[in-house]
């Protein structure tokens, strides 16, 4: 007898008819036709099943703390940068506190599984590090949450940044991060670089760096973290973040630029809603859409996963917790437009997340933990498309949110008297 058995599922590979089993927390067995005896049975009635959203690059510091001590009247990265300045002194660690935890209560009815969030250490008492190790902890049994610890003034610009760095580390924040273009040269960017790296090899820890985001085309320090990933054997462990340069660098660096990233074996990752929002800010027209050239770097067999970035903070007032509408704004943004394409942007914010941020246990085969979503949505696309309810959300076997179907109801002459969002659209031709 299984713990939980899901039928009439479809699969994200467009398997149909198939039945999930979960017992003790794991994917038991995934087949057509499976015992119909389990503690809880859900009809998924045709709909996709497919593994948790992922978030890989997020600020759950700053979370939902739009308008104080005030808005961005500029919408630039730069007066978000200054304006969260202002709020790290006013906050208490309680108030970040409550903060996260009301937004991965978000986060877990979108059907996300993981997060992984960068915390300023440009903070000597830590602050967010204190209250985000808290988090975690809390919400272990239903959320896993990675922390990077992001030096967001500099790790050499501000004074007791490397200091308070190695301190969040061994408090237990366990991913080295950086921002190498916001230290006052070019010059010591590249040293930035070096520097985080090595202390990540030195202790065996993951690095994700927010890396170029800008419209210089000059800013160039990917380049230098994707050969300290290979000078340090960090091929894996490493990830580029933003990477928003790239739009505006001459293709004929950018042909030499790929394939090392691709020899690096570096994760990239866009974050297209603040991305498309932030960049292109000292632009008339032609205008830049400020998103990294992401065809180009899944072309080249580059990992690349979709984050979201922000939720209601100084940098973005918008946002809803939802990886749909960040894959259905990188698809636009990236004109990725072809039904394959659409289905990959799907897995940008699911197994290629999962794949960036090292997760074990994550898929939807046998052996793998039984989380997963229940979406209204026949397939990939159409989740983008609509960016589906999720009606289930289940964790380790066990489900944690539900919502009733997105339906409305009619009064028209002749007409069917219910709409559901995915009836309507015709089937499209492969």
């Amino acid at each position: 007898m299984f713990d939980l058995l899901i039928t009439n599922a479809t699969l994200p590979d467009g398997r149909t008819g198939q039945s999930i089993a979960c017992t003790n927390g794991k994917i038991t067995a995934i087949a057509p036709d499976l015992p119909q005896e389990a503690g809880e049975i859900i009809d998924a009635a045709g709909l996709l099943v497919a593994p948790p959203f992922v978030d890989p690059h997020f600020h759950m510091d700053a979370t939902l703390s739009l308008g104080t001590p005030r808005l961005n009247a500029s919408g630039t990265l730069l007066e978000g940068i200054a304006l969260w300045g202002e709020l790290k002194p006013v906050q208490s660690i309680d108030q970040i506190i409550a903060r996260a935890l009301r937004y991965c209560d978000l986060a877990v009815s979108k059907g996300m599984g993981a997060i992984r969030t960068h915390v300023d250490i440009c903070d000597d008492e830590l602050k967010g590090v204190q209250a985000l190790l808290e988090v975690r902890e809390a919400i272990k049994p239903y959320l896993d949450l990675q922390l990077v610890a992001f030096p967001q003034d500099g790790v050499l610009r501000d004074p007791t940044a490397h200091a308070n760095l190695i301190r969040a580390l061994d408090m237990g924040v366990e991913i080295v991060g950086g921002i190498p273009h916001f230290e006052r040269t070019m010059e010591q960017g590249a040293e930035s670089v070096r520097l985080l790296c090595e202390i990540a090899a030195e202790r065996g820890l993951m690095v994700d760096m927010h890396c170029d985001e800008t419209d210089d085309p000059m800013s160039r320090h990917v380049e230098t973290l994707a050969a300290e990933t290979i000078r340090l054997g960090l091929q894996g462990r490493v990830a580029g973040s933003h990477l928003t340069s790239m739009h505006s660098m001459d293709n004929y660096y950018v042909s030499k630029l790929i394939p090392l990233i691709a020899e690096s074996g570096m994760h990239a990752i866009p974050n297209p809603l603040i991305n498309i929002m932030l960049q292109g800010r000292h632009d008339t027209y032609p205008k830049r859409r400020g998103q990294t050239r992401v065809r180009e770097l899944r072309d080249a067999g580059i990992n690349v996963g979709f984050g979201s970035d922000c939720v209601m903070d100084p940098w973005y007032s918008l946002g809803t917790a939802d990886m749909l509408d960040v894959a259905f704004m990188g698809l636009h943004v990236g004109q990725l437009s072809s039904r394959a394409d659409m289905r990959w942007c799907f897995d940008a914010v699911t197994v290629n997340s999962a794949k960036a941020m090292g997760l074990e246990g994550y898929g939807l085969e046998a052996g793998c933990d039984a989380s997963l979503n229940i979406l209204q949505a026949a397939d990939p696309i159409e989740a983008i498309r609509l960016r589906a309810t999720r009606l289930s959300v289940v964790r380790k076997g066990k489900v944690i949110a539900r919502t009733a179907p997105s339906e409305t109801a009619l009064d028209l002459p002749g007409r069917p008297g219910t709409l559901r969002p995915e009836s309507y659209a015709p089937k499209a031709a492969e």
